[in-house]
């Protein structure tokens, strides 16, 4: 494991960034034991107490298990975390995105947001109708500015979900929204047709308000799939 100095005044964040980053890209293996916190001070050139707020926040998210009076193992993230670690996923060890963890990412978002509209439409309070139609309105009203229909359809999904009443697809939408912010401005001409796709989004507004759970859901596996073709040429081939 090659660890460098921190300089910065978050020591514990870097710590932490630099260790996950090392699990995540696999240069530390499952079960692998960390050095002690002493050791690990030294070569940070940090406080032990910056290390050891660095280790509780890597087992906090599932990266590492810490036994009192034994060493601090790494845990395979697959089987240990949770949503949190999507964002540092996102990208591959040389900066570059992950494409299959993009993959990943749609491929939920689909399966989500598609039974989610069926919840919606089965569930949704008229205070929920109200805000989607205006949001879809605003949508139509800023075609000509994709990042603003960014925002704005983060905020239709947003209510939508809302809508649903599920809260673990809350939490999971919260869990991809904040994967997909960072890299969002990258996403801009990928997700144009989507975005612009104000026929879909209207179709699934129209069948939330008539309750119909089975028309809302075709249309939101229609809007969803609106840029399927852009997704396809800008990830390459499914391997």
């Amino acid at each position: 494991m090659s660890l460098t100095p921190i300089e910065r005044q978050t020591a514990s964040g870097a710590i932490f960034d630099q260790i996950a980053e090392e699990i995540v890209r696999g240069r530390l293996d499952a079960g692998t034991a960390l050095p002690a916190e002493r050791l690990l001070s030294e070569q940070f050139g940090v406080s032990r107490p910056a290390v050891r707020e660095a280790l509780q926040r890597l087992a906090q998210v599932g990266l590492v298990e810490i036994r009192h009076g034994d060493a601090t193992r790494v845990r395979d993230y697959r089987d240990a975390s949770g949503f949190e670690m999507l964002g540092r996923l996102l990208f591959s060890a040389d900066g570059g995105v992950d494409t299959d963890v993009v993959r990943s990412v749609l491929e939920m978002r689909l399966a989500i947001g598609a039974d989610a509209a069926r919840r919606c439409a089965q569930r949704a309070t008229p205070e929920i109708v109200d805000a989607l139609q205006e949001t879809l309105d605003a949508m139509v009203r800023a075609d000509s500015d994709l990042h603003e229909l960014q925002r704005l359809d983060l905020s239709f999904w947003s209510g939508l979900i809302d809508g649903s009443r599920n809260i673990a697809y809350r939490l999971a939408f919260n869990g991809m929204r904040e994967a997909y912010e960072p890299v969002g401005s990258l996403l801009t001409q990928v997700l144009e047709a989507e975005l612009r796709n104000h026929g879909a989004r209207n179709a699934l507004v129209a069948a939330i308000v008539a309750r119909g759970d089975d028309a809302a859901e075709a249309a939101a596996r229609q809007l969803l799939s609106s840029s399927a073709s852009q997704w396809e040429a800008a990830l390459g081939p499914d391997t």
